[in-house]
């Protein structure tokens, strides 16, 4: 018999010990994976809409503009010559405007967003005044109510899943929210005809008051939060993981006490020292490999429960599982939770390799 099939039988012949051991384990797994998944999603989601809604340059005003990259109410906009200058570059093409302001709706604090990129928003209705979800469950409106924002009456024609972070959201063409605005443009995405850090650099230097970002910037900011995040949280759950790793010592210890009559029998019918350790350790990997595929099985269902029951009310309607659990990370924790159930087994394994035939068999 080799120590794999001998592993595997002592591993199924205390299935109930080894599903309690394991338990641990499989709780710690779960954790880890779903809380650095939701890390992990929400940065490859903030990625993927970076990717669509903004060109390869993004300008703002140089204090910290208001809209894509800065709070919803600063008064600070790119002015109209900056906003002519931007426009009349050889090196930029496709451009896309956007204005966003604070407002009231009844005693519900709101943003206003002015876009042209109807695309990008997903509704229920049709384009023109489209509100949140938010604002029809705090105040009851729905499609073809009348509101008023800044004294302009309007009619809604839509209804979006948008999240304002406690605030509601109305979206509204880029000509009306412009007028509003008294004209005050937030920011302008466009594409670029060269390397778009070369670009950045020229408007920056060219465009008085101005700040330019461009794709890779924000995908560095959105790591640099996220992985913070993701870090913290993931150090907090790999306590609950280590914990169940060190409940293998102590089930190991026991199993290798049980067994030193059957170690002691092993010995005399000429297993080697080696042999007995690997065995022990092998039925130790078993426990964390098992332990945390389990796990990531659980934690993938209980994530898929998450994006079905809150991803549209937190207006992340289009991320999707494989976002939250990539490859990397379904394979480190289980790679990583069957590594360290084997250093686990080590001392156990050793003492078993070490004991004597003698009074092993004398063992009652």
């Amino acid at each position: 018999m080799s120590i794999y099939k001998l592993s595997f039988k002592n591993f199924k012949r205390r299935k109930l010990r080894s599903a309690l051991t394991m338990l641990g384990v499989i709780i710690g797994v779960t954790a880890l994976v779903a809380l650095m998944g939701i890390g992990t999603g929400m940065s490859s989601y903030m990625k993927s809409q970076t990717e669509t809604m903004m060109g390869d340059v993004t300008i703002v005003n140089g204090s910290g503009g208001s809209g894509f990259m800065g709070s919803a109410g600063s008064s600070s906009y790119l002015n109209s010559k900056a906003v002519s200058q931007i426009k009349n570059m050889s090196e930029l093409y496709d451009f896309k405007e956007q204005t966003q302001f604070n407002s009231q709706l009844g005693n519900m604090p709101i943003v206003v967003v002015g876009t042209n990129q109807w695309d990008q928003v997903k509704i229920n209705g049709t384009p023109g005044v489209v509100i949140s979800k938010s604002i029809v469950d705090a105040l009851g409106y729905k499609i073809g109510s009348n509101i008023t924002i800044e004294d302009k009456k309007l009619t809604v024609t839509g209804i979006s899943n948008e999240s304002g972070f406690g605030a509601g959201i109305i979206i509204l063409s880029m000509d009306k929210a412009l007028q509003m605005n008294d004209g005050k443009m937030s920011v302008i995405t466009a594409n670029t005809k060269g390397d778009p850090d070369t670009v950045k650099k020229e408007i920056e230097s060219t465009v008085n008051g101005t700040s330019a970002i461009t794709k890779s910037d924000y995908s560095k900011q959105i790591d640099t939060m996220m992985n913070g995040i993701t870090m913290f949280v993931g150090a907090i759950a790999s306590i609950a993981l280590l914990v169940g790793v060190i409940s293998i010592i102590n089930i190991m210890l026991v199993n290798v006490s049980e067994r030193t009559r059957e170690i002691g029998v092993l010995k005399a019918i000429g297993f080697k020292n080696r042999e007995i350790l690997g065995s022990i350790l092998a039925e130790a990997g078993f426990l964390g490999f098992i332990a945390s595929v389990i796990g990531v099985i659980i934690a993938a269902v209980l994530m898929q429960i998450g994006i079905m029951l809150f991803a549209q009310q937190l207006g992340m309607g289009s991320i999707s599982l494989t976002q939250m659990l990539p490859v990397w990370l379904v394979a480190g924790v289980i790679a990583g939770a069957t590594v360290l159930s084997i250093l686990a087994g080590l001392y156990p394994a050793w003492h078993a390799s070490r004991l004597n035939v003698v009074e092993a068999l004398r063992y009652e």
